[in-house]
Formats: C-alpha cells, structure tokens, sequence
C-alpha cells in the first residue's frame, strides 16, 4: 500500500512537470509575511497538489529549501535588498552566500535562478551603484563552485523604470538609470541570463485615471471601436500585460541589446481592497489571474516577439496579512493556507487563449445587480436554463456570486437556444467571449461542444424585461475546493 502511494505521488509530480516543460510555465511567488503560514513540507504538498512547477522565494529560507528537496520543482532564490549593499561591496561575502544559501542544496533542490534584490532602482536606490556588482561577484562564486551554467543570475525591476510605456514601440528606460540599465543587460547578455520584470496591469490600471478599459487590464475581449493599437507599428494589443512586456522589449532595444527573453517574475491582481480600492475585488482576480493563466501557456509571446514565451510568476501564494499597506496589499494571495484556493482556478489546466473551442456568453462584471438578478431568475425559470450546477452543493455554486451564477445560466440559456434565435444581451448584462470560463469541475458549454439537446423555447430570444421566480441566495464564502486532507499525506513521502 505504502509503494502504491509513493507511485501515485510520483505520477502526480512527473504529469505536472511534464505538461508544464514542454513550453512556457507559470510559477508562483511564496511570500513570508503570513501569520498562519504551514510548515515548508506543507507548503510543497500544495503545490504539488496544484501542479505548480516553478516557485521563486524572496529569499534563501533554509526549511523551504529543504522542504523543496527531490521535489522536481524549479526555484528561484532571492538575495533580499538588505543583502545586497554587502555582497555588491565584497566579492568575499558573496561567495559565502552562495556556499551558504546555493550549493549545499543543489542538485537536490532544483535552484535554477538568484534575483538580486526586488525592484533595487526604484525601491532602494542608494544601492544600485553596487547592484551589478552584486550580481558580478554572485556569479563569480557560482562559476568557482561550477554552478553558473545550472543557475542564472539576474534582478528583478518593475515598471516604474520605463516612465512612458504606451505605446510601447516607443518605450524606453528612463535615462537617469541609463548607465546602469545598461551595464545589467549586458551583464544578461554575457551570461546568458534573462530580464526579470515585474509587471502589474491592476496598477497601470487603477493608477491610469480612466485611459484605458478595465476590460483591457483583464485580458477580456474589446469592441472593435476600442481596441489597443500601437499608432507606429499599427500593432494591436488584446491586453496590457502584453504592452507591458512589449514596451519591456522595445526599451531593451533602445539600448543596443537583442536576444534577451523577459521573464515577469511579479503579476496578479489583489482580491480584497478598501473603500477607495473599488477594483480589487474577487471578480477581477478571478478573471485576471485566470486569464493570464491562460495566456501564458497560449506559450507565444506579444506582438514583437510572438515566438518568445511569457513565463510569468503569480504575485502570490498566500495573503500576506501581515504586510504593511493598503487593504490590497495584504491581498493577493490564490490560496489559503490550508491548500483551497480564494477563487475558483485553472492553474495548467483550461485551454490557452487564441485556442479556444467557441463562444460562449457571460455577466458583465459592471452590470446592475437588479438586472443581473431580473437577468438569472428568467434564464432559470422561463429560459429554461439548466440551474442545478449553481444550486448549493453542486459543482458551479462556488463563488456563490452573483455575476458567476448569472454567467453559467446566461451561457447554458445561449447554448440551447442560440440556434433557435436565442441572444446573449440580457437586458445588456451579457457579452459574448471566447476566453472559456469554466474552471476546475464546473465546465461551461460552448458552441463547438457536444451540448444537451436544444429544448423547446417557450421564448427564442433572452428578455428585454426579465421574469421569473428562480432565486440565487448569495453570501460570498471564500473558502472553496478544499485539497482533500487524505491526498496530502500521500505527496510527503
């Protein structure tokens, strides 16, 4: 029994490794400042239950790099921004952070990179003088224990040293950082390494005062009267994300520099905000972490490198509750730290975008709950949508919202009838897409999908003045698919 448990556990790893190793990956930062946080073994059963390959810490933490040990998962390790002044001023301690914190764990631990700090040029400036240096001397002591060709070194950055992004044919670092932007990427170039980005469309967003869509942030489809087009390539851009990496190319460019990849080693979208963060909120995470999911593993890259991945680490793990801040930076977690997620996820497993299997038909996130409600009573009740996937205890009642709950009877409605004059309008709270909604068991039908018989219409198309007796009680519960707590026991061997 005890072998067949280990082979079990064994499988599971070698399925995620190998459906995530063909092409591009999405990975997950662990951060630390968690009241709750599980022991590092308990950390790594998650993972593995939810298939995630690629972690990057924000540190060297000894118990995770144990716990991380025979796993098969890729780790980056960080070198934090306290620690950089010190290894960027003395090759000495950098060697002894790598004999510390690198080769007592290979190959056992799958360490395959070292971010030199976090965004060092624009959150402790004082040290940039010194931060290639820093990342000279990490690599000098990687070469002198014959590490360098397994782990690659390079610092993460974000956004803020690209002043002027959009449109990004046009971006370019800013020039007060020119030399030392420079003397990285060409560290980069010398070793083969890659750019490490941190990318962040929910503050390009919030922070944009309105010019640019929502919908544009989140990877949802626009009209075609608004849609993202750079005015000098006439490129067109289906999300800020990928503007984001593009203007990364471009400004990398700009200097001289080409076959560098970008890596974004930061993105997500925060599930809980203030009064005054009205965008962060379960929905939009839901949506954008999902989406970005699926772009991701769509494995191709924005419109001026289309051949060249966007391996992207989610922004993170767990809430970090005890992060100072706005009520969003405490936030963005995917998980609890029991192992159920804060919102239904695909993670490696939905289909890519651009390869979608047809249409289907959804809430609008903005739309008025009285009408969304008007709108998911008629669907259930007249429209004769099949609502027993969003009653309670059932695969789809989770997260028992309103908008879910509307878009799964708004789609099962437009599946039945949309080839007897059925519309996806509703009053104006649906819109048609081809991104799949469906998410772990709970599996949206689409119009190139094998659907139950059409039914008989009482009515061809969805109302303009809904009625209807089916109601939804809806009270938000955040905890959901939990990992069964006999499966955690079989991934520690």
């Amino acid at each position: 029994m005890m072998l067949e448990r280990r082979i079990a556990g064994l499988l599971l790893l070698l399925v995620g490794m190998f459906t995530n190793g063909l092409g591009a990956f999405v990975g997950v930062n662990i951060g630390t400042d968690v009241s709750d946080i599980p022991a590092g073994t308990e950390i790594v059963a998650i993972l593995i239950a939810h298939q995630i390959t690629h972690v990057r810490l924000y540190d060297a933490d000894a118990h995770m790099l144990r716990a991380l040990s025979n796993s098969g998962i890729e780790v980056v390790v960080g070198i934090t921004n306290e620690e950089v002044l010190g290894i960027g001023e003395s090759p000495s301690v950098a060697a002894a952070w790598v004999n510390k914190n690198v080769a007592p764990y290979l190959p056992s631990t799958n360490i395959t990179a070292i971010a030199v700090g976090s965004e060092v040029l624009t959150q402790i400036p004082h040290a940039s003088p010194v931060l290639v240096s820093a990342m000279n001397y990490i690599h000098k002591a990687l070469v002198a224990t014959n590490l360098n060709f397994q782990v690659k070194v390079s610092t993460p950055q974000s956004m803020d040293v690209i002043p002027k992004a959009f449109p990004p044919s046009t971006a370019t670092f800013d020039p007060s950082w020119n030399s030392t932007v420079f003397q990285i990427l060409q560290f980069l170039k010398n070793t083969n390494s890659y750019y490490m980005l941190n990318a962040y469309p929910y503050y390009g967003y919030t922070k944009g005062d309105g010019i640019f869509p929502i919908d544009y942030a989140l990877f949802q489809p626009l009209p075609s009267v608004k849609q993202i087009v750079d005015p000098n390539t006439l490129s067109h851009y289906n999300s800020m994300f990928d503007a984001m990496v593009d203007a990364t190319y471009y400004s990398i460019e700009a200097l001289n520099f080409t076959g560098i990849s970008v890596v974004v080693t930061e993105s997500g979208w925060p599930s809980l905000g203030g009064s005054n963060e009205p965008d962060a909120n379960v929905e939009n995470a839901q949506t954008y972490t999902n989406n970005l999911i699926r772009r991701v593993l769509n494995d191709s890259g924005p419109p001026s490198k289309p051949t060249f991945p966007i391996n992207t680490y989610i922004y993170e793990l767990f809430n970090e509750d005890k992060r100072p801040g706005p009520v969003s930076e405490k936030n963005w977690g995917v998980l609890f730290t029991n192992g159920s997620t804060v919102y239904p996820l695909t993670w490696g497993t939905s289909t890519p975008t651009g390869n979608s299997s047809g249409l289907f038909c959804v809430a609008q996130t903005d739309a008025d709950p009285d009408k969304l409600q008007d709108g998911l009573n008629w669907a259930c009740g007249q429209g004769q949508a099949d609502c027993t996937p969003i009653q309670q205890g059932h695969g789809c009642f989770l997260p028992n919202t309103l908008v879910n709950h509307a878009s799964y009877a708004y789609n099962d409605y437009y599946q039945r009838m949309q080839s007897v004059g059925g519309t996806c309008d509703f009053d104006g709270t649906a819109k048609t897409t081809t991104v799949d909604p469906s998410y772990g068991s709970c599996k949206f039908a689409s119009s190139n999908s094998s659907t139950t018989g059409a039914l008989t219409p009482i009515s061809a198309t969805a109302p303009s003045s809904p009625v209807g007796g089916w109601s939804s009680n809806l009270k938000v519960s955040q905890l959901q698919y939990l990992i069964p707590a006999a499966f955690l026991p079989l991934l520690l061997f």
